[in-house]
């Protein structure tokens, strides 16, 4: 193993994962494909649709193979758009839809009706488009949609759940907005659910099932854990993998991620990937600043604990962790012990959700601000 500080190597790993899942090498591998290119050079017209928090580095990718087509391209607010045309750029919110979100799920509408039978329409998707487009069922609310899917989020049910009752709710989910179209399809996924499932992905708006569609998913959580990976033995480390997809609540992943740390050799590092859940509950006072990543590090701490050899970053790939405002933290076999000593208590900053007023006391929040891609979550744990 190379003689590099930890933080500076888990960092490294947490960038080669990112690049192992950048969404706009994804998409030009994709275009490259024998199977997409025909779909798309048989058409009279080619527009480009992209949706969630990878929308801008997914178009422009296209946008460069496929010069100057109509093109729409949803984001949250905040994120950059470089390479994509101004006018083809709608903002919504994340991680709850607002009167943008329905302006812009509208407006995918139109889009996709403007295009006939000898068209197709090159579609992008990655997590968070089901914020980001939200035109609910007949005789239903946005505000009642709203509260309906913030209510099962706080019981912390996972992402698969959250969107099957996003597309019971909604107009254009679930394969309704490519219905809207004659067109052919083509549509293209960043994967940030178990399984990879395309259907599952920002709520599949675009999938149909077996009229005139072609779907591929083309990077994923995995994509970026093989990066690391690789990364990793540049550094001379011995890597192995966690034995299951991260899931379930935060805190108990947590924990029994830093039990099988205890077993690692000297100069090795075990990757995680996947998305774990935070159950709210009831509090009085309410919540503190937090977020399922932050979580999970802190869970760690304590069996980390008493050990200097181990540490560990937990991290969103979309480097937005819930409420904290950063991608997520490092801890260690001191982060216990250094919050005692500024009065911070572990237990009852976990009880109230409010891990970030720890980890920023600590000077451990990793922040990266929005990265352009959604694949999940990754965690790192070295022991040097």
């Amino acid at each position: 193993m190379k003689d590099i500080r930890p933080r500076r190597l888990l960092e490294a790993l947490h960038r080669a994962a990112l690049a192992g899942a950048d969404p706009e090498a994804a998409v030009a591998r994709a275009l490259a494909s024998p199977s997409v290119r025909r779909a798309l050079a048989s058409a009279r017209r080619v527009g480009v649709f992209a949706a969630g928090k990878a929308a801008a580095g997914m178009a422009r990718a296209a946008l460069a193979e496929l010069g100057r087509v109509p093109a729409l391209v949803v984001l949250p607010r905040g994120h950059a758009t470089r390479g994509v045309p101004r006018r083809a750029v709608a903002f919504a919110a994340h991680p709850e839809p607002d009167a943008a979100s329905l302006r812009a799920g509208r407006r995918a509408l139109r889009f996709f009706r403007s295009f006939g039978r000898e068209d197709a329409v090159l579609c992008l998707l990655s997590g968070g488009a089901s914020s980001l487009l939200a035109v609910p069922r007949p005789g239903m609310t946005l505000a009642q949609k709203r509260r309906a899917i913030r209510n099962l989020a706080r019981t912390g049910a996972p992402i698969a759940a959250l969107n099957r009752l996003r597309t019971k709710l909604s107009a254009i989910k679930g394969g309704r907005l490519g219905k809207s179209t004659a067109a052919r399809l083509v549509t293209l996924v960043l994967s940030d659910v178990p399984g990879d499932r395309a259907s599952l992905v920002g709520s599949g708006p675009t999938i149909r099932g077996r009229r005139g569609d072609l779907v591929r998913v083309v990077g994923s959580n995995r994509s970026g854990l093989l990066a690391a990976a690789r990364e990793a033995r540049k550094h001379g480390l011995s890597v192995s993998r966690a034995p299951r997809r991260l899931s379930g609540e935060a805190a108990l992943a947590g924990r029994r991620l830093a039990r099988r740390a205890r077993s690692l050799r000297r100069g090795s590092v075990l990757l995680a990937g996947g998305e774990t859940t935070v159950s709210l509950g009831a509090l009085r006072g309410g919540f503190g600043r937090g977020g399922r990543c932050l979580e999970l590090a802190l869970s760690a701490a304590r069996p980390l604990g008493g050990d200097r050899s181990l540490a560990l970053l937990a991290a969103g790939s979309d480097g937005l962790d819930g409420s904290s405002g950063a991608a997520g933290a490092f801890a260690d076999g001191t982060t216990v012990e250094r919050a005692a000593a500024r009065g911070l208590s572990p237990e009852r900053t976990l009880e109230r959700h409010d891990t970030r007023r720890l980890f920023a006391a600590l000077g451990d929040l990793f922040e990266t601000g929005p990265t352009g891609t959604n694949v999940g979550d990754w965690v790192f744990l070295l022991r040097r």
